[in-house]
């Protein structure tokens, strides 16, 4: 048996400037952060032929080509697996919450694979294969967040060239200012789920008809990924906080399904009770909020009358792991 674990994250600047309609024309700066909401893949040899698969569903087939979970049909299928296999996938954050669950999964997949051959990949390759699968393969209108940050874990600083090559490298990050800002950062379920794909292909068509509004609010976006590297290297978290708000007043621009009533009803409360900036994370739509506060307490406390929950997290600088194999 294998068991993987990989970090699922959150957006810390830039988000949206990683599809390729955009960044094949203007390139892509952004940065992310793991964090210890994990993934969870085991991975073993049954007995009788066929190959079961069980997700938020259960699947049971004969062939590869039966699989409807297109991440495990097309990983599968890639590497030929032999068709006595049991997958089980658990998460500790449901789907369709912007935590990039589909990017960890399919990053945690592949590593259970390769480990299961006793094969080595490198944390750049892990990445782009599960990339091409999601957005080469099953024609998903994604970008590379996901999949890169699931990888390398960390709070980490990507920049993509036109071509498509992706450059990694850490957020020089204090100390002190990491540990403010894991102790001051809050995540909260909105208690609505999404499909991420719905409102990034309305971004994607944008950026491909290069929509002027489209371009000069990724334009924007990318440049706001930038100052809040600058803030965070150098501590000032005041100034992040106030990007994020910038970032996103300007997110919710890009599609009317961005956000609702609701979500803004509760971003206002938030500001008015602590917070000093935030932003839905991920697609939009749904999901969590994300939230700087220095008085944490007071925010906490007022978004518990509105029904919200704290999701307590910390940041994971392992990436993918392999927690079993036997």
């Amino acid at each position: 048996m294998i068991i993987t674990r990989t970090p699922l994250r959150i957006s810390l600047g830039g988000g949206g400037t990683d599809l390729k309609s955009y960044y094949k024309d203007y390139g892509s700066f952004f940065i992310s952060a793991a964090i210890n909401k994990y993934v969870y893949i085991t991975l073993h040899e049954t007995f009788s032929e066929g190959y079961i698969v069980k997700y938020s569903q259960i699947e049971n087939t004969s062939r590869i080509s039966q699989i409807q979970n297109g991440i495990v049909r097309e990983s599968f299928r890639l590497h030929n697996m032999p068709n006595k296999i049991e997958l089980n996938s658990i998460a500790d954050i449901p789907y369709g919450t912007g935590l990039g669950s589909s990017g960890s999964f399919g990053v945690g997949l592949l590593k259970a694979v390769y480990s299961s051959k006793k094969e080595q990949i490198s944390q750049q390759n892990l990445a782009e294969e599960a990339y091409k699968i999601e957005a080469d393969i099953l024609k998903r209108p994604i970008g590379k967040q996901d999949q890169y940050i699931a990888s390398f874990g960390g709070i980490t600083c990507f920049e993509i060239d036109k071509n498509g090559k992706v450059s990694v490298s850490p957020l020089n990050i204090p100390k002190e200012t990491l540990h403010e800002l894991e102790d001051n950062l809050v995540l909260f379920f909105t208690g609505y789920t999404r499909n991420a794909a719905n409102i990034l292909k309305e971004q994607d068509q944008k950026s491909k008809q290069s929509e002027n509004n489209m371009i000069n609010n990724l334009h924007f976006v990318k440049k706001l990924g930038l100052e809040s590297k600058q803030a965070l290297e150098t501590g000032d978290l005041d100034r992040f906080a106030e990007i994020m708000n910038i970032h996103w007043q300007e997110k919710k621009k890009r599609s009317g399904a961005m956000s609702n009533p609701r979500i803004n009803e509760l971003y206002d409360i938030a500001l008015d009770n602590g917070a000093l900036g935030g932003k839905i994370i991920g697609a939009g739509g749904g999901g969590f909020l994300m939230f700087l506060a220095h008085d944490k307490q007071k925010l906490v406390k007022r978004m518990r009358e509105e029904g919200l929950i704290e999701t307590r997290f910390g940041f994971d600088f392992e990436g993918p792991k392999v927690l079993i194999q036997d």
